[in-house]
């Protein structure tokens, strides 16, 4: 028996008064409306048929007396406890899912996430906590996490930051969901459970850690006030779209780009040359005053090596007809090429093995000659595989290291076996290893006017570490933050490091993985300790280096070279053995020429770098980039290389001698006897030497540093005992037992104390100099105050 309101309602439907079909009607008690006829949401119908038609609004005429008489209408009906409700029409349903009117007016004052292009929220969870952990014990963060096809994302319930310093990509509270490794749900003190997308959930999680790569862990807790099902409901969105981002966000190529107007007019915090251009390379060679060297274009179309960038520089006196035919005497067609010029006179190269399957003729070892030497007449050559860990090596240390550093559940380690399997990682023995290579090759470049060239059998792993620890050392500029960004760009963006196999961000295969560019920041880390005024960027500033190295979001880490950058990640892999008669050809070129299909194209957004810090981090967060105590030198006036008259530039030396750096000392060899044997031989396990042989071998080494050739610009590291740390701050994020310092207060409150503390001091009368420190009265005589003594 249908109710009068309900046989009214097909009336009405019946006499055409409705313009929307009987199916678009659906009963069911007590129902909110939906209908596009009324704009007065969250009422049900029977609140509709007591509500005065002045508060509805109707649509636009023809139809506005006739639903006006239909509403006055079904006033007069008696009630029923049953209502409809109108359907929603599909196209109209938002992208994202819909949600209690409590999340809506919850969100409704809280900070709403920026969408990513292409980006859609899939859940949320509102009144989440955030746990961080710092000396004073956890501290806990209201607001919303989301859950993206792209990240997870939290956002605080009430921000303090300007609307106008929001990021796109927060690399504080923003997790990538490929950069994902494990997700732990928690549930009271017993229910911990790793789970994935395959897993049965059968609680309700109270506590969610998800570890991601980097050393990093985010903790939150949900909230417990009725909304246990939004913890159920968004643990397993994270689970499902984690596994579907990696073929995803590859096949889309994710990679941000500068299409936001406040992005592309934003200023550039530090600026840097990316080495990408005729005219970086040109610059760097006028800084250093290396005239010795050009610019040569031989691979601008990327056709004679694809692993190298579109400019090398070589020296002045070799042609690139020459040139060219020296490609294919070296691994993956990586040709001796210059790197860095030293202020006595020395230049820094780097090679790739040499290809034993072909034999130079006369012509073509004359290049290579004039390559190695280049206007010396010494060339030592460093093996850098004769010391250093190789890539397998870093990848074993570097497991072990972070199952070692995560706070794992599974894994219970004493605390007096700690630091003995923290030794048998041998991560920081490989750190030891490095810098004192480097420091060997800094002092060899320095002593004379020779050149030393890297050599490696790809020349793209320890090549890029070694080259640019030698500069960190020897060049007060590297050290500045422009000049370090400048420096990778230079040594392992554009030299082609294969970050997509090393870092393995879309958790292809394990097979390559190795964080070799990890390890050099380590590196960096540890001079940093030993010599805190010569940066001019701190800690903080490696922690976001290290962290922007995960994010699938940035062109700068996530392609193996330049001609990968260039065609999209496009990879082909080219015989490197094999070379056309006319080079390689374009064929999107080609058949553009002979089809005539040419047509103008917009000018696509330039991808985002790694050093567009304003889109991952705010205004205060970069602050905290800079060293307060860095000691700016003025850059020293740099030679010519030894070089008088264009007649002396144009010839090589006489009498030239090739030497091989082997454990501190130099061997002389025959010059293509050296080339062939260079990297050909596989290195053993090495024992880890007690620390009385370091000791040993460091007082050696020193000792052997002669006065004259070292400079204060030279930084020269201690590689034993403490002096080789962990770095704490970086791998013991995740263990949240050992608690981290309170963030940095800011500057205003800094300057405020140091006023303070003047003011003491300014106001301190010694009354009793009798039990004074004697130094402490030297210090404060005359009421004098010097920073520089107080560290």
């Amino acid at each position: 028996m249908r109710s009068p309101r309900a046989a009214c309602s097909t009336h009405l439907l019946c006499s055409g008064l409705y313009s929307c079909p009987p199916a678009a009607f659906i009963c069911a008690p007590r129902l909110r409306t939906k209908s596009p006829l009324y704009s007065h949401h969250g009422s049900s119908a029977e609140d509709l048929a007591t509500t005065p038609p002045s508060s509805l609004t109707f649509p636009q005429p023809p139809c506005v007396s006739l639903l006006l008489a239909v509403h006055l209408r079904l006033r007069m009906l008696p009630r029923s406890m049953t209502s409809f409700t109108l359907k929603q029409d599909p196209q109209d349903a938002p992208l994202r899912s819909s949600k209690s009117q409590r999340i809506s007016k919850y969100m409704a004052g809280s900070a709403a996430l920026k969408c990513l292009p292409g980006e859609t929220i899939q859940e949320e969870a509102i009144r989440v906590k955030k746990c961080v952990h710092y000396n004073d014990g956890p501290h806990y963060i209201l607001g919303t996490l989301y859950c993206t096809n792209y990240r997870t994302a939290f956002r605080t319930e009430h921000p303090d930051k300007d609307s106008a310093d929001e990021v796109l990509f927060d690399n504080d509270n923003d997790i990538a969901l490929p950069c994902v490794d494990r997700i732990v749900a928690v549930a009271g003190q017993t229910k911990m459970k790793a789970v994935t997308a395959q897993s049965n959930l059968k609680f309700i999680p109270e506590d969610l850690l998800i570890y991601f790569k980097g050393f990093r862990l985010m903790h939150f807790q949900f909230s417990n006030e009725g909304l246990q099902p939004q913890a159920y409901k968004i643990t397993k969105a994270i689970l499902q779209y984690q596994q579907k981002s990696c073929p995803t966000m590859k096949k889309r190529n994710t990679v941000l780009q500068n299409v936001d107007n406040k992005q592309d007019g934003s200023p550039v915090d530090f600026p840097t040359q990316l080495f990408e251009s005729y005219s970086d390379w040109e610059n760097e060679i006028d800084r250093l005053r290396a005239s010795a060297w050009r610019v040569s274009p031989v691979n601008e179309r990327c056709d004679t090596s694809t692993s190298l960038s579109k400019y090398i520089v070589v020296p002045c006196k070799l042609l690139d007809n020459d040139l060219k035919k020296t490609f294919a005497h070296f691994n993956q067609r990586r040709v001796p090429r210059w790197s860095w010029h030293h202020p006595g006179g020395s230049d820094l190269l780097r090679s790739a093995g040499f290809e034993t399957n072909t034999e130079p003729d006369k012509e073509n070892m004359r290049s290579i000659r004039s390559l190695l030497f280049a206007n010396h007449s010494q060339c030592v050559i460093v093996d850098t595989s004769d010391e250093l860990p190789s890539v397998s090596d870093i990848q074993l240390a570097y497991g072990k290291l972070r199952t070692l550093c995560i706070n794992d559940p599974s894994v219970m380690v004493s605390d007096e076996k700690w630091l003995s399997n923290m030794e048998g990682t041998r991560w920081l023995d490989h750190v030891r290893l490095c810098l004192k290579k480097s420091s060997e090759i800094s002092i060899f470049l320095g002593e004379g006017k020779r050149s030393v060239v890297l050599q490696e059998s790809e020349d793209r792993d320890l090549n890029c570490l070694l080259a640019s620890l030698v500069q960190v050392m020897s060049d007060p500029f590297v050290r500045t933050i422009s000049g370090f960004q400048s420096l990778v760009q230079k040594e392992w963006v554009s030299a082609g490091h294969p970050f997509l196999q090393r870092i393995n961000p879309f958790k292809e295969t394990d097979k390559d993985e190795s964080p070799v560019f990890v390890l050099f920041l380590d590196c960096i880390w540890q001079l940093i300790q030993q010599f805190p005024s010569a940066f001019e960027f701190t800690e903080s500033y490696l922690l976001a280096l290290h962290d922007s190295t995960f994010s699938p979001f940035c062109s700068s880490f996530m392609r193996n070279c330049q001609w990968e950058r260039i065609r999209g990640c496009q990879r082909q892999f080219y015989s490197q053995t094999y070379t056309p008669l006319n080079g390689w050809r374009d064929i999107v070129r080609d058949r553009i020429l002979l089809n005539g299909d040419y047509t103008v194209e917009e000018e696509k957004p330039t991808p985002v770098t790694a050093w567009q810090w304003d889109l991952f981090y705010d205004r205060l967060r970069r602050q905290q980039f800079r060293n307060p105590i860095y000691q700016h030198k003025e850059q020293p006036m740099q030679n010519s290389n030894g070089i008088v008259d264009k007649a002396s530039k144009l010839d090589a030396p006489s009498q030239c001698q090739m030497y091989r750096l082997s454990r501190g000392s130099l061997v002389l060899q025959s010059p293509l006897l050296s080339l062939k044997n260079g990297t050909v031989s596989k290195k053993g396990a090495r024992r880890s030497q007690s620390l009385e042989n370091l000791l040993d071998e460091e007082r050696q080494f020193r000792a052997n540093v002669s006065p004259q050739h070292s400079s204060t610009d030279l930084l020269q590291p201690l590689c034993v005992g403490p002096w080789v740390r962990l770095w704490k701050r970086c791998y013991l994020r995740c263990a949240t037992e050992l608690q981290l310092d309170l963030p940095p207060p800011s500057a205003a409150a800094l300057a405020k104390e140091l006023k303070s503390l003047l003011e003491k001091l300014k106001n301190f009368h010694i009354t009793n100099s009798q039990e004074l420190n004697p130094s402490l009265t030297n210090q404060t005589a005359g009421n004098s105050f010097s920073l520089s003594s107080y560290g």
